[in-house]
């Protein structure tokens, strides 16, 4: 059985008709090409598929896409206000050399700014570990990845982002 589906993905109106049991993250992979969410490992456990929903990170392979018909979703080609210039959380990833293979950075960046905003710009080191804990990388041990997050933060709040 396909169900149409219709939301907002990176401030433009897209739609699909799809399976009931569609992921979320197959629906921007498989059916909008947006291959920047990653899939890591099928079980909701290493962050590589997070994106914003209506403001706030999301496991899209914990959410049918069905759950987010209306909604406004986020993914990572959607972070950078334009060809030339970076998100300041994925500029604060780049000067801080957080990611070596990069497989799990999207999940990351995106995880690490809906963590800035409801932390309200403030952080501190043991903050942003305990709230990395929903995201595995395999390659940095996560030291250059706080530091980011603790750059980025005020670049963020002077930005207004």
């Amino acid at each position: 059985m396909t169900i149409s589906v219709a939301m907002t993905v990176n401030g433009k109106s897209v739609s699909g008709k799809v399976e009931a049991r569609t992921l979320l993250v197959q629906f921007l992979r498989e059916h909008l090409g947006m291959t920047g969410t990653h899939v890591g490992c099928d079980t909701s456990q290493c962050g590589a598929c997070v994106v914003h929903v209506d403001g706030q990170s999301v496991k899209s392979c914990t959410m049918l896409a069905v759950q987010a018909e209306g909604a406004k979703v986020t993914t990572i080609e959607g972070l950078a206000p334009s060809a030339d210039k970076l998100h300041p959380m994925q500029e604060a990833f780049r000067d801080n050399h957080a990611l070596q293979c990069g497989f799990c950075t999207p999940g990351m960046v995106m995880s690490a700014i809906d963590m800035v905003k409801r932390h309200n710009y403030v952080l501190d080191e043991a903050t942003v570990r305990r709230e990395l804990e929903g995201n595995l990388c395999r390659c940095t041990g996560y030291h250059n990845i706080v530091k980011a997050i603790l750059a980025a933060a005020p670049a963020m709040k002077s930005a207004g982002v």
